[in-house]
């Protein structure tokens, strides 16, 4: 396992182990000039220019930390280098599955995952957020739930108004108006399990939102969600064990939002939590460590 740190906000600076390791591997990437043109969203050349500077070796899975969860839509590059079939797990307290919003940014990039022909499914787990609070007028990409391209699993949440009939799937059970999700909080172990045995293909690619995780275990620029630590590493040694991980990428830091562009200062100011800056961002570092630990038993 190689570790790999793309430095776009000054976040993983501050997280002794997630430096040391990616030093120690060659995998510390300079990358602040393409922080604020990434952040939120970014245009399809800032992309380009972002997949350049992280072009993979081919050295083996590669665990990669992107900083704040505002850049998780730089996922998708990395995912695009992956030549095989795999399944994307995809642990979150948000579905980041926003229809409406630009086409590259933190909340849309599952719909963009969704488009690389070698994926077969998505897998989300964890949410807790309100984007499930009437899912359809927030842009939520439920045709792809529909079609079982996608599937959802809330850690807690209560059922969801909708418009239309859907069928049941995995993820949850449908009545006029209503979906009702399977929440998982409750079952870990035993879920962790069952989707092991139901994933379409041998190999996986994890992603990591640490908002998933309850306010004792991260601090990110998001509202936090309630999954403890302990069973988020628990679900990656149980998913390592059955299937093969081909990378890893984790996000989730706490950086302040210093944007430039107005619009993005903007949708900082509605979308994101007003307490964040004061959150206590050393758990931070404890967290990478113990979850850096757990992914080198894991995958060797």
């Amino acid at each position: 396992m190689r570790v790999r740190a793309i430095d776009l906000d000054g976040s993983l600076v501050m997280q002794p182990a997630v430096a040391a390791a990616a030093r120690r591997d060659a995998g510390w990437i300079e990358a602040a000039d393409l922080g604020p043109r990434l952040r939120l969203w970014s245009s399809a050349r800032g992309m380009r220019d972002f997949a350049q500077r992280v072009a993979d070796d081919g050295g083996g899975p590669t665990v990669t930390f992107l900083g704040s969860g505002d850049f998780h839509h730089l996922a998708v590059p990395l995912m695009a280098q992956v030549s095989q079939p795999f399944t994307l797990v995809h642990f979150d307290n948000h579905p980041d599955w926003v229809r409406f919003a630009p086409r590259w940014h933190c909340g849309s990039w599952v719909n963009r995952a969704l488009e690389l022909p070698q994926l077969r499914r998505v897998v989300t787990v964890g949410p807790c957020s309100d984007d499930l609070v009437w899912p359809q007028l927030k842009g939520a990409n439920l045709a792809a739930l529909r079609a079982g391209r996608l599937e959802l699993y809330p850690w807690r949440h209560p059922p969801s108004r909708v418009f239309g009939d859907f069928d049941d799937g995995p993820g949850h059970s449908a009545a006029p108006g209503h979906i009702a999700w399977r929440c998982v909080g409750g079952a870990w172990d035993s879920f962790v399990d069952e989707l092991c045995s139901r994933l379409p293909t041998d190999a996986i690619w994890i992603s990591i939102d640490k908002d998933v995780l309850r306010a004792e275990d991260a601090a990110t620029n998001w509202d936090q969600g309630a999954m403890p630590l302990s069973a988020l590493t628990s679900a990656l040694a149980r998913l390592a064990c059955r299937r093969r991980v081909l990378g890893v990428d984790v996000c989730g830091e706490y950086a302040p939002p210093r944007h430039r562009n107005l619009r993005k200062r903007f949708e900082a100011w509605t979308d994101q939590p007003r307490d964040a800056a004061g959150r206590d961002v050393s758990v931070n570092a404890r967290t990478n460590e113990i979850l850096l630990a757990q992914l080198a038993r894991v995958m060797p």
